[in-house]
This record gives structure tokens, sequence and C-alpha cells, in this order.
């Protein structure tokens, strides 16, 4: 029997803000590829798309592959709370300070760090989720702990915007370390706490006991049905998420021509279309059956490939930042379900193991995406004659994330075609008529 304190929701709402935190984190440098002082500080000039993209792309790496290897030791070793205190001391003092990094290499090195300590976040949030929440009800919760994703967007994109006209550069990586530690720590303190057990695990009393453990759950992560197919669907969804958020500010300033003002309102308008369709995501996944959830990836994934070639081919600038702002919340609409699925197929002690290795891998093969987007950008520029290169160049870019929702669409109707067999009576067969 799950919990059923008023308790557990002031954890998820930790988890929300902590979440959010960790998205302005995120976004910091993509505004930061507009501002000529920071790229001569490291090195760069406004041209070169290729490696401001792997910025965004070294953080991933270091995410992903934390998110898949360290996961499993947070969760036998250090147990939720005391691994988000030690991620939040850490990725404070990283962000504090990057300003120190004068260097290209220095600053990649120091994003892949920033992703390492905050590659375990999400699986220990679907960790806390399982552990006090029935898979009936673990929409709602999913959906608020993702809202934290579209909140930290909205809010850090016009935030980091001001503070580039107000101060200089530097003030948002000080602001920034100081909410983590300040904001994020004490809230986990107080609001995160988790059951003595969780099925038939216990805390190990040793090392010896917690590797034995560790390879236990690792290995009962790997049987988790569909493990395959949810890694790469959260793959392509991932790629959409990291593509989009990272390029958005110069797609609106640069191919759009929109004032640094303006590009940081108009950049916050589709996240906040996300947390309104996370939330409505939330609440549609605990009214319907559980082999029908598949078909929120199919349609979502199709609203989301027809916005983006919406945007990318209207004229007018406002009427494409509308179709982002159309695409935006159709991605949120299939966010819940991602690690809603995930809880669904895992047991309780390998849950937080299972989505690191979703999560992880699905950021490790997302994680170039904005690199590659960089790269397409800058040859696509650098390759059409006349003022329109910076615009063709970012539409080349953009249409990139039609192809993930490809591959969203077909994983989703693959894993509702194999629910919908798993679900029908013993004897009957799909497509027999009666």
């Amino acid at each position: 029997m799950k919990s059923q304190s008023s308790m557990r929701w002031y954890g998820i709402t930790t988890l929300f803000v902590v979440v959010a935190i960790s998205y302005i984190d995120r976004i910091n440098i993509a505004i930061l590829f507009n501002n000529a002082d920071f790229l001569e500080h490291i090195g760069l000039t406004l041209d070169d798309k290729g490696r401001q993209g792997f910025l965004a792309t070294a953080f991933m790496l270091g995410y992903g592959i934390s998110a898949f290897i360290f996961t499993p030791f947070c969760a036998a070793l250090f147990g939720v709370r005391n691994s988000l205190l030690g991620g939040l001391l850490i990725w404070g003092g990283v962000t504090a300070m990057s300003p120190w990094f004068d260097s290209y290499g220095s600053l990649l090195a120091s994003r892949v760090l920033l992703g390492v300590s905050e590659g375990p976040l999400f699986s220990l949030a679907s960790a806390y989720i399982k552990a006090h929440f029935e898979d009936r009800e673990n929409g709602k919760p999913n959906a608020f702990v993702n809202m934290g994703t579209g909140l930290g967007l909205a809010v850090g994109f016009p935030l980091i915007s001001l503070m580039l006209v107000h101060f200089q550069w530097q003030t948002s990586f000080y602001l920034l370390g100081l909410m983590n530690v300040a904001l994020g720590i004490p809230l986990v303190f107080a609001f995160i706490h988790m059951p003595k057990t969780l099925g038939n695990q216990t805390r190990p009393e040793s090392v010896g006991a917690a590797l034995s453990q560790i390879q236990g759950i690792i290995k009962g992560a790997l049987q988790t049905r569909h493990l395959l197919l949810i890694t790469v669907l959260t793959s392509a969804a991932l790629a959409y998420l990291w593509g989009a958020s990272n390029w958005l500010p110069a797609y609106l300033e640069q191919a759009r021509g929109f004032s640094r003002a303006e590009m940081g309102w108009l950049a916050s308008l589709p996240q906040y279309a996300t947390v309104l369709a996370v939330l409505l995501g939330g609440i549609l996944l605990d009214r319907i059956d559980r082999p029908q959830v598949p078909l929120v990836f199919m349609a979502a994934s199709v609203g989301v490939a027809l916005s983006v070639l919406l945007a990318i081919n209207v004229e007018d600038g406002y009427s494409a930042t509308y179709c982002l702002i159309a695409a935006s919340f159709c991605w949120g609409l299939l966010s819940p379900a991602i690690p809603s699925t995930v809880q669904y197929f895992s047991r309780p002690e390998h849950v937080a193991s299972a989505f690191g290795v979703v999560n992880g891998t699905g950021s490790l093969v997302a994680g170039f995406m904005p690199a590659l987007m960089g790269i397409v950008i800058g040859s696509v520029s650098a390759n059409t004659d006349g003022s329109g290169g910076a615009a063709a160049g970012f539409f080349a870019g953009f249409a990139l994330l039609i192809g993930t929702q490809a591959i969203v669409l077909a994983c989703g109707g693959i894993l509702w075609w194999r629910e919908r067999k798993r679900s029908l009576p013993p004897g009957v067969v799909l497509g027999a008529s009666g």
C-alpha cells in the first residue's frame, strides 16, 4: 500500500522546483550564444555554430553517462534524498565557478561535469514516485515533476536575457549557482523522504553487499519489458527537446530578426505551453487504460512534426513562434507518458536503474542533436548566397527535428501493437473476424 500522506506531495513539489532550477542551468549557455563578450571569453565567434552546439552536447554526454552508470550507485549506496543533496551541491558549485573557465576546452569540461552531477535527477524522482504512488495514480505526480522542465525553460529564457541586458554575462552563472544551493538543498532536506524498504530491497550494510545489490539492480533493470523500444522512443523525444531548446533563442534573434528583449519573452511562450500540456498529459494518463497509453506518443508526435513543418515554412516571425508554441504543447502531452511507462513495466526496486538506462541512453543519443543542428545551420548558412543565409541555415537545422518525431511515432505504434496483443484474452488473434 502506497503512502496516502499529503507529505508525499510536498516531495513532488520539491522535485518540481529542483527540476526547474536544473533546466535554467542547462539553457544558460544557449542564450549566451548570442553574447559576443562571452564567445570572445572562450575563444569562439558568432558564426562557429558547430562548436557552440557541442557545448550543449558536452552537457548531455556527461548527463547520459551519469544517468546510466551512477544511478544504480546512488539508489543503492546513498538513497534518493542524499543523492539529490549531493547533486545540488556539486552542480551549484560548478555553475558558480563557470566564469572562471576562460577557454573553450575548460568550459567544455565544466559542462560535462555539470551533466554528470545532474544525471541521476529524473531517475531519483522516478524512484520517489514509484515508492509513494500506485501505478494507477502516477500520471499526475509524473506530470507535475516534468512540468519543472517547461517552467525552467520558460523562466530561464527571459531571466537570463534580462540579466544580459542589464548586467555582465558572468552574473547569470553566479545567480544560478546560488539558487541551486540556497533554494534546492533546504527543500530536499525538509521534504524528500523514502520508505525504509522498497520491495525486497534494503539498504546495504557493507561495500560488498552494496556492489552485489547494484549488480542485481542493473540485471533486474535490463529485464524491464519493452526496455529497448522505450529507450529508442525516449532518445527521439529528448532529441527534439534538446535541439529545439538550445537553438530557439538564436533562431528567434538571428533567423527571425527579433531583438534580444523580444527574444527572451517569445522564447518563453513555447515553454509555458509545455507546462500546461504536461499537466493535461498527466491527467489524461490517469484516465485512460494502460494499453492505450502508446496512442499518446503517436498522436503527440504527429502534432509536433506538423507544427515544426509549418514553423519553418511560414514567412512571418510571429506566426512561426505560434507554430513552435503548438509543437511544444504537443511535446508536453507525451512527456509524462515516458516515466509513467517505465514505472509501469519496472519492479519498485529496479525503477530508478531502469529509468537510468532509458534516460541515460536517451540523453546520450539526444545530446548530439544540438551539435548536429549547429553543423547543419553553419554549413547551410555559409553556402547560401545573399542575406537570407542565416535564416536558411536555421530552417535546415530545425527540419532535423521533424525526423525525431517520425521515430517517436513508429515506436509508439509498435508499443501499442505489442501491448494490445498482450491484453487480449487467450485464444483471441488480432485481425480475426467474428
